[in-house]
């Protein structure tokens, strides 16, 4: 009999742990006193960050904005030492003018080669109107001579006077074939000197972006967090300036079971009440649902097991409000996000909307 009661309350204890257990893990979803459908979170407020880096490796000149600072998008916030890069232009808009009077020296030697052909052509017609006289010369010769009426003499004269003329016209069409390979040389010097001054001015471009991105503007408007550097201080090629916080996209960031998960979805409201200022509720949406499981136990096999599958969720606050209340826009406040499952139900009144005036 002892042993009887002894098991019995060794089952009632156990079925007593494994139900508070499982009232437990409801209760951290099901908060009390906001009836059916709202499950809640913790969490913490965030915030998009965003880096001011320099792009290119060099000095800091100056710093314009200091820590807690409100700065708009497009906002020059620091200078960096931009006196290498200027010097490197005024050396490349050098180089440009080099290349613009090698351009004008190329084409005049077109113009020069396309003259002395003319010459060349000029002389050719020469050579052939001599090789025809020389031609009908030896002709004549050839007839005379044949008829005994002009010296052998002659006519071995004539034929070589008609040779001299072939050969002579040979060189000169010869001169027209060089007077076009060089035409065709000083052309292509002419594209060469082209394509210099196309990249000396996509160089000029590079620097003048280079000089441009020394200003270091804020991409958004937000708040500066930190000053990672200091003017005076030198940084290489990404070497982080300034970091700001974008107040226009601030988020809290929870935890759901997978019960609750399964039902959230891409745009579910949200009401978010911070522990700094509980009698605010916050309006907000979900923005992202994680679609793996944050941490698990090792084995899932019962129910109350399944409830340990957690989800990370984030839900946005909306932008406009954010807008009017940037000054008291805080990150890392700590709160409580509660979410409706049901959006046929009515949000308790704890929940209504309220927020700052």
């Amino acid at each position: 009999m002892m042993k009887f009661n002894r098991a019995w309350l060794w089952r009632a204890a156990l079925a007593v742990v494994a139900a508070a257990a499982l009232l437990g893990g409801w209760m951290v979803v099901r908060p009390k006193g906001m009836g059916p459908g709202v499950v809640s979170g913790n969490g913490r407020i965030e915030a998009v960050e965003i880096d001011v880096s320099a792009k290119t490796p060099g000095r800091i000149q100056k710093i314009l904005v200091d820590e807690g600072d409100q700065v708009d998008a497009g906002q020059v916030v620091a200078v960096m030492d931009t006196q290498s890069l200027q010097a490197q232009r005024a050396q490349a808009a050098a180089e440009l003018q080099a290349a613009l009077v090698a351009i004008e020296t190329a084409k005049s030697q077109v113009a020069q080669q396309q003259s002395q052909r003319a010459a060349v052509l000029a002389a050719v017609r020469q050579r052939e109107a001599e090789l025809n006289a020389a031609g009908k010369h030896l002709a004549r010769s050839q007839t005379l001579s044949r008829e005994g009426a002009a010296a052998v003499q002659e006519r071995d004269d004539d034929q070589a006077h008609e040779e001299e003329a072939a050969a002579a016209l040979g060189a000169a069409r010869a001169q027209v074939a060089a007077a076009d390979a060089a035409i065709r040389t000083a052309r292509s010097q002419v594209v060469g000197a082209g394509a210099n001054v196309d990249a000396v001015r996509a160089g000029i471009a590079r620097l003048d972006a280079d000089i441009a991105d020394s200003t270091l503007k804020a991409p958004e408007a937000g708040r500066v967090q930190y000053r990672v550097a200091q003017p005076g201080e030198v940084l290489g090629g990404g070497g982080r300036v300034l970091n700001l916080v974008n107040l226009a996209d601030v988020y809290m960031t929870f935890f759901l079971p997978e019960s609750a998960t399964g039902r959230v979805g891409m745009g579910t409201e949200v009401r978010i009440v911070l522990d700094a200022a509980p009698q605010y509720v916050i309006p907000a949406k979900v923005s992202f649902v994680s679609d793996v499981a944050q941490f698990t136990p090792k084995t899932v096999e019962t129910a109350s097991e399944r409830q340990k599958l957690m989800f990370r969720v984030k839900a946005r606050i909306d932008p406009d409000l954010l807008r009017r209340h940037l000054a008291q826009v805080k990150t890392g406040l700590p709160g409580v996000a509660y979410l409706r499952l049901d959006p046929r139900a009515s949000w308790p009144k704890a929940l209504q909307l309220n927020t700052p005036r």
